[in-house]
């Protein structure tokens, strides 16, 4: 299954490359990691290896955009939903997402009572994660990335 290249990170380039260059030996092309990482790098666009090395080293790791599909934990209770809103803040170090659940989280712990949230807005880290975290020490709010 080759690595996806839509949205690429060091190592999704870096998988990509180990599979070019398994694929080209079974064609019986023999090529080392190093070239088959200069075709990664202009099969992404970039001028060599070095480049490609220090752009996407350069790039946030939380990438988010209004419609994407998210999962993750809200009050330690898993949730699927979407994003409807993303601000940057703090020059790409934070973001301040809203989102929408698929079905309601009911955020209460206590047996006899709930409290069910369907949108949430919240402020996270490059991490997916907020700083805010509950008495036991558990973010509000942790994406899967």
């Amino acid at each position: 299954m080759p690595a996806s290249l839509s949205s690429p990170t060091l190592q999704t380039a870096k998988a990509r490359a180990r599979e070019l260059r398994q694929d080209l030996a079974r064609q019986g092309e023999f090529v080392s990691y190093g070239h088959a990482l200069e075709c990664v790098a202009r099969e992404l666009g970039y001028r060599n290896w070095n480049v490609a090395v220090a752009r996407l080293s350069n790039r946030p790791k939380l990438c988010l955009s209004v419609g994407d599909r998210v999962s993750g934990r809200y009050l330690k209770q898993p949730f699927k939903g979407t994003v409807l809103a993303v601000q940057q803040m703090a020059e790409g170090e934070a973001y301040r997402v809203t989102l929408h659940f698929d079905e309601a989280v009911d955020v209460v712990t206590f047996d006899s009572f709930s409290s069910f949230r369907q949108r949430v807005n919240a402020t996270v880290s490059t991490q997916g994660e907020t700083w805010s975290k509950t008495s036991d020490g558990e973010p509000h709010l942790v994406l899967d990335l």
